[in-house]
């Protein structure tokens, strides 16, 4: 079971935190496949702990030696004990840790694996919905502070939880009533413990929320600094920016002073213990019922215990972070998958043809951006989506590569539905991405076996040879972020020709060419023109040309199909398009470019 975060304002939905009863299945779940390695870790580590608590008896038997005027030699047997047990305990305890820390590292990677394949299958309108900066918080913060925990509290924790059970059954076999004493201990501790909890829980959650807010805000100011500086929005945007760090810094506080208490109450429970053991050495000492030794065992015991014990009860601080961390990797982990879309060549795929039938969505509930849209793009043939910014082409574009799915009505590519795995449908948008590594990894991304022969040829049929040829080190020079920067230009030709080795029948282009300059603009039109050969598409058009070269044009605004036809027989009805291709032609001639009065053939 899992919940959903609704704090992150107005718009937003959280992606899901899972409930306490989930987060501990997912963790058994995690460590189920190592039940062998945490036997082993566990049980050395009980080895390491009970020679260790050897110690106190040794030194409690030097003491008594000591005080009944033995000899020097009868001092040597025991010191030498208390060194073999040294390195027992030295030698098992590593191990011990070792083999725990192993098991942590293990469970880490199946859960970012996980939480990985989970995250990229989350459908993008979930992921708007949320905000990246709350993604962006799991994946960093969140991720960090579990693996934080899994290499340092898990090791400490089970190593100290191990010390206190052995040292107070040792405190019982050196009497009952030494226990009695170092027990008074527990009831502050355990009220200590029960308010930290009480008190931590929620206030971590909170902070998580508050810094994905932070971060959010962060992005969207960074992300669209171009648009906040041309409309004035400075002040509004640091005002925002402020009022979230401040929220998120004076959560952070409430934590340090939560902790600054936690440490007080410990400090005290230590003096009444160690108080009361002492008390109880002096009262069975002076009554015979005790040795100097044995009083002397008992106070060391229970001194040992400061460590354990205040090292279990302060890395509740990290577990109870790493806690609210954890259930928000597993409330993404729980998100359920959207349903696979048949492969292309399937019987339920069909001929590659593309319908919309009754097809509305709105990003925002009551504010659709598209109306009841009926559209459908016979296979092999080419259409053009034409409007005004706002119109709804993007929208559209995304529900038939499956991006989204529509809030009514249906997409079907070929009678099955789109998915985001790009099978039925390749998408390449103005906005594309050079991952960082060799270009032969980057064209990979779009078909894993392809041979260099194929990514060769790739690169020739988008135009994109001549400059791959010339990389320091062709297909191994690593591009992207500190590699080799390409152009933007270059960067759309990389897409198209990832989309070429992907090969899938139908492909949507989202004003693909857009970010090309005049003199760049030939070189990616003819390139998108090798990857729709031959494939159903959907074009966005930019530039109009692109509208006069395909087989249809449909004509979009205000969310609804206004007009649609080829681009002669939308010429002579006057209408809308025309509008839109005598303003466009317009502007290019006043720009020195020639007008485009006639279709372009493909």
């Amino acid at each position: 079971m899992t919940r959903t975060d609704q704090a992150a304002g107005p718009g937003r939905a959280l992606l899901p935190t899972a409930t306490p009863s989930r987060t501990r299945a997912a963790v058994r779940d995690l460590l189920r496949p190592s039940r062998g390695l945490a036997a082993a870790g566990f049980g050395m580590m009980v080895l390491a702990t009970a020679v260790g608590l050897l110690t106190q008896p040794l030194l409690g038997h030097i003491v008594d030696l000591v005080t009944r005027h033995r000899s020097a030699d009868a001092l040597t047997l025991p010191v030498l004990a208390l060194a073999g047990v040294a390195v027992v305990q030295g030698v098992t305890t590593s191990l011990g840790m070792s083999l725990v820390s192993r098991l942590g590292e293990t469970a880490l990677a199946r859960l970012r694996e996980r939480f990985v394949e989970r995250a990229l299958a989350l459908p993008l309108e979930r992921l708007e919905r949320a905000g990246s900066g709350d993604l962006n918080a799991r994946v960093t913060r969140d991720v960090s502070r579990v693996a934080d925990a899994v290499r340092t509290a898990l090791p400490e924790l089970a190593r100290s939880a191990l010390s206190i059970v052995l040292t107070l059954g040792a405190l019982a076999l050196l009497d009952w009533r030494f226990l009695l004493a170092a027990l008074l201990a527990v009831p502050v501790q355990a009220h200590t413990a029960r308010w930290y909890v009480r008190n931590a829980v929620p206030l971590y959650a909170q902070e998580r929320i508050a810094t994905g807010e932070q971060q959010q805000q962060l992005l969207d100011t960074i992300g669209g600094a171009r648009t906040v500086r041309a409309y004035r929005l400075q002040d509004g945007h640091a005002r925002r920016v402020a009022e979230r760090s401040r929220a998120a810094v004076e959560l952070t506080m409430r934590g340090v002073r939560l902790v600054l208490r936690f440490y007080s109450r410990l400090h005290i429970a230590e003096y009444v213990g160690l108080a009361a053991v002492l008390v109880t050495g002096f009262l069975l000492v002076r009554s015979g019922s005790a040795s100097v030794g044995t009083a002397t065992a008992a106070a060391l015991y229970f001194h040992s215990l400061f460590g354990p014990v205040n090292t279990a009860l302060v890395l509740l601080d990290d577990a109870q972070s790493a806690t609210a961390g954890l259930a928000r990797l597993v409330g993404v982990i729980d998100e359920p998958a959207p349903a696979p879309a048949a492969r292309p060549g399937s019987p339920a795929a069909g001929e590659p043809s593309v319908t919309l039938a009754g097809v509305s969505h709105a990003y925002v509930p009551g504010r659709p951006v598209l109306h009841e849209v009926d559209l459908r793009v016979r296979a092999g043939e080419r259409i053009a989506l034409v409007g005004t910014t706002g119109a709804g082409k993007t929208t559209l574009a995304k529900l038939v590569s499956g991006l989204h799915r529509p809030a009514a009505g249906r997409v079907a590519i070929g009678g099955a539905e789109p998915d985001e795995s790009g099978r039925l449908v390749g998408l390449v948008t103005q906005e594309v991405h050079v991952f960082a590594g060799p270009l032969a990894d980057d064209l990979r991304l779009a078909r894993p076996d392809a041979s260099d022969e194929e990514l060769w040829d790739a690169l020739a049929r988008v135009g994109a040879l001549g400059w791959a040829e010339a990389l320091p080190e062709g297909l191994d020079t690593v591009v992207g972020d500190g590699g080799h920067r390409l152009t933007a230009d270059r960067a759309q030709q990389l897409a198209l020709a990832r989309l070429l080795l992907a090969d899938p029948p139908v492909v949507v282009l989202d004003e693909a060419t857009a970010e090309a300059g005049s003199s760049g603009a030939r070189v990616l039109d003819e390139a998108a023109e090798q990857a729709l050969r031959g494939r159903t598409a959907l074009v966005v058009a930019h530039r109009l040309s692109q509208a006069a070269a395909a087989d249809r044009v449909v004509v979009l605004d205000a969310g609804r199909i206004v007009e649609e036809g080829t681009h002669d027989e939308l010429l002579t009805a006057r209408g809308r398009y025309a509008a839109l291709w005598q303003a466009w032609s317009g502007s290019r001639a006043a720009r020195g470019h020639p007008a485009d009065t006639s279709r372009a053939p493909h």
